[in-house]
């Protein structure tokens, strides 16, 4: 059975899955005429100028939504891992990845907020809600739908809360039990007050725990300024093959620096569209803007956070899969992830395990708030997949399923729940990003209504009917 599933996991996750997305992010990028580069102003602009109301969130408490689901353990780990079987040019292909997927995310998010819907007085949306209207038929909706609710109830969860576990008591000495306990309690207080209360404290938690953990990478920098030419100079000679000790893994560095590049940003994966939609917002291209913004914030911030306080402290190793040689051996012994990141605070702070502990908090709120983002998109395809009474039975039953996974995660490690969860996610992805190659055609007429309107000196309007849209019954309604 393992290997079964184990199988299923590698052609869900194999090089199709990476270098598609890949593809796809480039075919976007073209189509929107470089979108991500074109409208980086409005990007940013528009991260706080949406407001939130009775039905839905500000534009800038979605995107911390949504940067609460790409903001989390694989930051941290994920990073360094690129680095030890990549090299340090695999963070160039990080960078690269990220700045094709911004396009990839403007176009999902902006389908989500073309196609979201208002049921129970809430902003619905995402990829099962744009899938069914575009597509006509509800069955391709339910699957992505119940991919979803199953990975992101049962299964993802568990490897966020063993991950805060295990750093807590390596950090701390507090057992796997209490913490689970503690998050167990602090989750529900959270979750039961539905997408306003997480979106709330989204807004709070997503930029103090990204300010923190950059304000520490700063601090390395500015220790190492004089290592600033060395340092971009080995990134970027890594990258293309030219560097001495680092040339024979060019694939390598590609590979890891574009699979570690998806796993941080998400886009393309369907999750993202879920707090896109439940924006309030004029027009869905502000939202899938400030969306593809969320993209380089994670990425070209938090990311590139990690990479530079390994890089500049110089604690990392490198080693070769394909043959198992070591190319660079700094801190022998050291298991690749978070380890790394450890060893490169302690090496800046010599304090008594402060690179410990400081670690362990930023993984507490980083998958925490990944749980946090887990549980609002499981929510989401309930309300998607059942109505009326089904639907608050639902919405319950996923509240108590979460919370039961994490402290089962926290409790007790499983390596195969994260497998079955990336099968889930992994099925989401598949979905979407066919959906979305073949559905892209609305995200650009709107971008090009956007775009007029904007050169006119008019704050944009959205108006599905006069641009031959058409299911888009909410701004249909709303008109």
């Amino acid at each position: 059975m393992e290997a079964v599933i184990n199988g299923i996991y590698d052609f869900l996750w194999g090089p199709w899955m990476i270098y598609g997305i890949l593809a796809v992010g480039l075919l976007f990028t073209i189509l929107t005429k470089g979108v991500q580069v074109r409208f980086i102003k409005d990007m940013f602009g528009q991260i706080f100028n949406g407001k939130k109301s009775e039905a839905g969130v500000s534009s800038f408490q979605a995107m911390s939504m949504a940067l609460s689901g790409r903001i989390g353990t694989g930051n941290i780990a994920g990073t360094a891992t690129a680095i030890a079987f990549g090299g340090p040019g695999a963070i160039f292909w990080m960078w690269m990845i990220a700045f094709i997927g911004a396009a990839t995310a403007y176009v999902e998010s902006t389908l989500a907020q073309i196609y979201k819907e208002k049921r129970n007085g809430i902003y619905r949306g995402g990829p099962a809600y744009y899938i069914e209207k575009m597509s006509g038929k509800r069955w391709l909706g339910m699957i992505f739908a119940i991919a979803a609710l199953i990975a992101m109830t049962f299964l993802q969860p568990t490897v966020q809360a063993n991950a805060i576990a295990d750093a807590m008591n390596n950090a701390f000495n507090i057992p796997n039990w209490v913490s689970g306990l503690a998050v167990c309690i602090l989750l529900g207080m959270i979750i039961i007050g539905g997408v306003k209360r997480i979106a709330h404290a989204a807004s709070i938690i997503v930029p103090f725990m990204a300010i923190c953990y950059i304000l520490v990478a700063a601090i390395i920098i500015a220790m190492n300024l004089d290592k600033v030419p060395t340092v971009f100079g080995l990134i970027f000679s890594s990258a293309f093959g030219l560097h001495q000790t680092f040339g024979g893994i060019l694939g390598a560095a590609i590979a890891w620096g574009v699979k570690r590049g998806i796993y941080a940003n998400e886009a393309g994966q369907g999750t993202g569209p879920h707090p896109a939609a439940a924006a309030e917002v004029s027009h869905p291209v502000k939202q899938g803007l400030v969306q593809a913004a969320s993209v380089y914030l994670d990425t070209f911030l938090v990311c590139t956070a990690t990479a530079f306080m390994i890089l500049f402290t110089g604690m990392y190793n490198v080693q070769d899969k394909a043959t198992g040689k070591m190319l660079v051996e700094n801190i022998p012994g050291v298991e690749a992830g978070t380890a790394y990141t450890q060893k490169a605070v302690e090496a800046a702070f010599p304090i008594e395990h402060f690179g410990a502990s400081f670690v362990a908090i930023a993984l507490f709120f980083f998958a925490f708030t990944t749980t946090m983002a887990y549980y609002y998109i499981a929510e989401t395809n309930v309300a998607y997949i059942f109505e009326g009474k089904r639907q608050k039975i639902g919405i319950r039953l996923v509240q108590i399923g979460i919370i039961l996974a994490t402290y089962f995660g926290a409790v007790r490690e499983s390596s195969f729940a994260w497998t079955l969860g990336d099968i889930g996610l992994g099925l989401m992805v598949w979905v979407n990003v066919i959906a979305i190659v073949f559905m892209v055609k609305p995200a650009l007429i709107a971008l090009k209504d956007y775009e007029q309107q904007k050169r006119m000196g008019i704050d944009p309007v959205f108006d599905p009917i006069k641009l031959g849209i058409k299911n888009a019954t909410f701004w249909e309604n709303r008109k």
